[in-house]
């Protein structure tokens, strides 16, 4: 008996049914094969996205259980497949099918939902595609925490510890992918432009290699309506963070140790001691002593903020001890710390805040002095220094104030040199638009429209914890940040980058 046969008439335990239920016949995978007649549709069919060297070595073991289970051709490896040629394909055939009367083929797009099992820059990679595929209907995505910190799964009820690889345990989680719910969340532009030194590189420096994030990051061809001049621009986007300072050198540094040494990375717990080391070895337990006030983010830039769709700019204060700022979309950080917490009453009344909701259009802005003030976030109803809630937030680098600064996207950092000649370098987040995502319970995102999200503030908030009151191109045409239907937001004014 074939494994195609073996996989058809198996079952599950009652927690995710026949196996029937996920399974995506050849013919819808593979353009120019042969179609077969299938009784029913699946309810809930899935394409599975794994990269095999996340986690160690549980990567591969995964691909190898969901290959035992389901079609082998509707689980890909992200080392030997980018997801973009896999879904550009399977759409294309979709649509081949669906133009010749093809029932099962409207049936399986209808109810489509995509798993990824890696990293958080992993899961980035596979949204920031789905986001450029120009579907009236995308797939919702669920997400296996196969990385260090795992903040999407954790964001949307998946965990944030790596999973078993056994067949019980994949099944398990078929169930749970079947009953989810789908949450919408939103996305994030990102612009960089810079002036093109006279001398010396100025493009981003990843560790050893590029990371997903920069993937999708790439510079703006000469004919882009983005390109000026004399400037280099970059664009992109994210889900979760993008964070600059402190907490991205340390990542920094712990990714390209992992690229040197991958033998070396292959247990959760061993790679989060590792980071915590390397947080200790470059001295941020102790940065007002040892790291120059050139590294605190006030010196570094000018930040401003739009609070609301068609407002004004306005400058945003920031305390001179602060050393990393983040901009938060989801309450996960860091490995599952919420950075942000619930703003107590006077709070809200006084500053305008409001809970962290993963699909309000804004974005929450948080500071910390350095690694003694990120360990507030372990503290019942902890959290960093709120600085703001923003729909569109912009930093405006210093002439001369540093080298170079680090910066991170969703987990993927890199190394971001910063020219000495006139000319600013200008960072510029804003709300896009909206992605699906998969919840499972307990879910730790909200959302706006929940009935069940916290409606009013938390008397119990601890601001002692808190600072709030200190002093188109061709090739790149598939990637997220270049696509057609990624153009900026109409209310962007882009003379302001240059």
């Amino acid at each position: 008996m074939d494994r195609q046969t073996i996989c058809t008439n198996g079952s599950c335990p009652n927690s995710c049914g026949p196996l029937t239920d996920y399974y995506i016949p050849d013919y819808i995978l593979k353009p120019d094969t042969e179609q077969v007649i299938v009784d029913n549709a699946p309810c809930c069919p899935v394409v599975v996205f794994i990269n095999s060297r996340s986690g160690g070595q549980l990567g591969s073991s995964l691909i190898k259980t969901y290959r035992e289970l389901l079609n082998e051709a509707q689980v890909f490896d992200l080392s030997e497949e980018a997801p973009d040629k896999v879904l550009h394909r399977l759409y294309s055939n979709f649509e081949k099918l669906k133009s010749n009367g093809d029932i099962l083929a409207i049936q399986i797009q209808k109810s489509l939902r995509l798993i990824v099992a890696g990293g958080d820059g992993t899961a980035s990679w596979l949204l920031g595609v789905v986001s450029d595929l120009k579907l009236s209907q995308p797939p919702p995505v669920a997400t296996v925490p196969l990385g260090t910190g795992n903040n999407l799964p954790f964001s949307f009820g998946w965990g944030k510890k790596n999973p078993p690889t056994d067949q019980a345990a994949v099944k398990s989680f078929l169930g749970q992918v079947k009953r989810a719910r789908e949450m919408n969340i939103d996305s994030w532009h990102i612009i960089m432009r810079m002036r093109i030194p006279q001398e010396g590189p100025c493009d981003p420096i990843a560790p050893l290699d590029l990371p997903h994030s920069l993937h999708a990051f790439h510079r703006v061809s000469g004919c882009d309506s983005l390109n000026v001049e004399g400037y280099h621009t970059f664009r992109g986007g994210f889900w979760n963070y993008f964070s600059m300072g402190m907490d991205a050198q340390v990542s920094y540094e712990f990714h390209s140790e992992r690229k040197r040494n991958p033998d070396k990375f292959k247990n959760q717990l061993i790679n989060q001691g590792t980071y915590a080391k390397l947080g200790l070895k470059q001295g941020w337990f102790a940065a007002s002593l040892i790291h120059p006030s050139s590294r605190n983010i006030a010196q570094l830039a000018k930040v401003k903020i739009m609070k609301r769709p068609g407002r004004q700019w306005e400058e945003l204060k920031i305390p001179r001890s602060i050393r990393s700022i983040v901009c938060l979309n989801l309450p996960s950080f860091s490995g599952g710390l919420n950075p942000w917490g619930t703003p107590g009453t006077r709070k809200v009344q006084d500053r305008d805040l409001t809970p962290p909701y993963v699909d309000d259009s804004l974005i929450e802005v948080v500071g910390f002095r350095d690694a003694w003030h990120g360990l507030v976030l372990l503290a019942p109803n902890g959290h960093g220094t709120r600085l703001a809630q923003a729909h569109r937030i912009r930093f405006e680098f210093h002439k001369g104030a540093a080298e170079h600064t680090f910066m991170r996207i969703d987990g993927e950092p890199w190394k971001q040199p910063l020219p000495k000649e006139d000319g600013t370098v200008v960072v510029e987040i804003s709300h896009l638009r909206q992605v699906a995502m998969l919840a499972n319970d307990p879910c730790n995102s909200k959302s706006i429209n929940d009935p069940s999200s916290p409606c009013h503030p938390h008397d119990d908030d601890d601001d002692s914890n808190s600072l709030e009151d200190e002093d188109e191109w061709e090739d790149g045409r598939k990637k997220f940040g270049a696509a057609a239907t990624f153009k900026i937001p109409d209310e962007v004014d882009i003379a302001h980058l240059s």
